[in-house]
């Protein structure tokens, strides 16, 4: 995580879990808000969760000695065969699909600007 930059710092909530995830993107994000944590099943990885009411959307993204790659099958987008070097890039790439296999990233939910008092101490284990 040290060699991304602000923007993955900022949307990075370390390790929290999925349920706390929901909660926080229910609380303060609205359709399109995301973030990244830590993936709780595989050392490693990490979950970009975007909202899209009702639902909290997962999407794993996974380190491979070449680089980061987004786990699953999105063939249509040619996008789980591509290769990224840095995080950052990968979210970015996400944000400027059109495709109806991932939704959309449109609103990054920045914990700099949550208040650590009004969101609880479930979420102080986010990572700085």
């Amino acid at each position: 995580m040290e060699q991304e930059g602000d923007f993955i710092t900022c949307i990075y909530y370390g390790h929290i879990s999925s349920r706390a995830t929901e909660q926080l993107l229910g609380r303060y994000g609205q359709d399109g808000s995301f973030l990244l944590r830590d993936s709780e099943t595989l050392p490693g990885a990490y979950c970009l969760c975007v909202r899209k009411a009702p639902f909290v959307h997962t999407y794993r993204l996974v380190h491979a000695m070449d680089g980061w790659s987004l786990q699953g099958n999105f063939q249509s987008q040619g996008f789980s065969r591509q290769i990224f070097h840095k995080l950052e890039t990968l979210i970015e790439t996400c944000r400027r699909l059109s495709s109806t296999e991932i939704v959309p990233l449109t609103h990054p939910l920045d914990k700099t600007q949550l208040s650590p008092l009004s969101i609880g101490p479930e979420y102080l284990e986010m990572s700085t």
